[in-house]
């Protein structure tokens, strides 16, 4: 995710059918329930014990004019343990009917997002299961967080750390990604775009039926789905890959920077290995957003975008998209170096940037900046996610990399977004992953610079030959 404005010194258990009890009825002292929670230090209710999701399969119909939305969506899961119920997490339009291998299941919803379902047979660890939800009615306006409504009457899905729960239930957990298909019906003179590949698209009886296929695992806040009435941008890479670019009416004058995507991926494989994904693009919004943000293989762009945020939303497909947080106290991990590679690799390799010097005069204006240091870059705290990392991140991974020197930094951050690609990782893994390639003790630089709400001490902030 990039902020409008930002820069490195701006942001200082039953069984029987059709039984729908409380919220309580799911004990915590069941064995057999699945816990509503993973524990999230900053989202305890985040994400569903019990199960571990391999596809969504969402169905999706909209009518823009009167903004209803219906959906069925197909959950293939595996059990991880005996379970006589389970949650989903959904907030949206109400639900119809839920089955669990074809067969009706009972359910009800509680708390803020919880959808918990009761087998009409108890679920075995280690096999398969499906599970389905109908649900129909009006789409809620969820701007920044959800499903959103554009000023041209179409719609998309934007927001971090949550949105999917908006429009279809899921497991909405970093730690569970799943492969994705989406299915969408629209009035005809609409278009629909969302992740990955489009493997359909057909116009009948008035009505356009749109499929896209996301064939490498994806987490729920970054999957999307955008209705309007696009002009779309092809191109392809030198090595083959699509990309497609879509437009809203008002948003073509982002083109020329969608222009350079093939430049911005090539730049971007250099630094962290291959792209991660079978295609790429954009979808460009016209919509009042504070926010542009990586939705995997095609990210969401408001209207204020610009190179530089187009480059921070690529560096994403690497590290947030492929390589995803454990928990969101790791956030650094993924605004830390979409950050830097926009702020400082971009403007150094591209456009002959001295970055040292621009580093230098960030820590001096900083010094004026109340506040600047107030919030630690490794658990910043829950609300706190979106602050401190896109403006001290860029300074910590500059003077980690003066640190290392450029052959152990470069070739470091590459190993270990290769090595966790389509995973999960953590800053206490990246923190042990650096310290075994160093000789020299990090304990003391990475408490200064991650743990630490303070102005690193100068040892740690002018390392290497930023001394002064």
């Amino acid at each position: 995710m990039r902020l409008s404005g930002v820069s490195t010194v701006a942001v200082a258990a039953a069984l029987l059918l059709g039984f729908a009890g409380p919220a309580s009825a799911q004990s915590a002292n069941d064995p057999l329930a699945g816990a509503p929670g993973l524990g999230d230090p900053y989202y305890p209710l985040d994400g569903n014990g019990g199960y571990d999701v391999r596809h969504y399969e969402v169905g999706i119909g909209y009518e823009p004019a009167a903004r209803q939305l219906t959906g069925s969506t197909r959950i293939d899961a595996t059990a991880t343990q005996a379970l006589t119920s389970f949650n989903l997490d959904f907030a949206g339009p109400p639900v119809q009917r839920v089955s669990v291998n074809n067969m009706p299941a009972g359910f009800d919803r509680n708390g803020e997002h919880e959808l918990t379902v009761r087998p009409m047979l108890p679920l075995l660890p280690g096999l398969p299961f499906t599970v389905t939800v109908d649900y129909a009615g009006p789409a809620a306006d969820a701007t920044g967080a959800g499903w959103t409504f554009a000023p041209s009457g179409g719609a998309f899905v934007a927001g971090e750390p949550h949105s999917a729960t908006t429009w279809y239930p899921l497991n909405d957990t970093p730690r569970d990604k799943a492969t994705f298909t989406l299915h969408a019906t629209v009035p005809a003179e609409w278009e629909v775009v969302s992740n990955g590949v489009r493997t359909r698209d057909e116009v009948r009886d008035g009505s356009r039926s749109v499929s896209w296929e996301s064939r490498q695992p994806i987490l729920g806040y970054l999957t999307t789905i955008a209705i309007d009435k696009f002009t779309y941008l092809e191109q392809r890479r030198a090595d083959g890959t699509p990309l497609l670019s879509a437009f809203a009416p008002g948003a073509a004058d982002n083109l020329e920077h969608e222009r350079r995507l093939p430049e911005i991926l090539d730049f971007t494989e250099s630094l962290y290995g291959p792209y991660p994904f079978d295609t790429s693009g954009g979808i460009y919004v016209d919509a009042d957003l504070s926010f542009s943000l990586e939705t995997q293989t095609r990210p969401i762009y408001a209207p204020w975008t610009d190179l530089q945020t187009v480059v921070h939303e690529i560096a994403h497909q690497w590290w947030g998209d492929s390589v995803s947080v454990y928990s969101w106290a790791d956030i650094c991990l993924n605004e830390c170096f979409a950050s830097y590679t926009a702020d400082y690799l971009w403007p150094e390799r591209m456009e002959g940037t001295d970055v040292d010097a621009m580093y230098r005069e960030t820590v001096q204006q900083a010094s004026t900046i109340p506040h600047f240091w107030d919030i630690a870059l490794q658990n910043p705290g829950a609300g706190n996610e979106f602050t401190s990392v896109y403006y001290r991140g860029p300074l910590f991974l500059h003077a980690l990399r003066k640190q290392l020197g450029d052959d152990v930094f470069f070739a470091a951050i590459r190993e270990f977004v290769t090595a966790n690609a389509y995973g999960n990782a953590s800053m206490p893994q990246f923190r042990d992953f650096i310290q075994s390639k160093s000789a020299t003790d990090l304990t003391g630089f990475f408490a200064a610079w991650l743990d630490q709400a303070a102005r690193p001490a100068d040892e740690y902030l002018f390392p290497g030959d930023l001394r002064v």
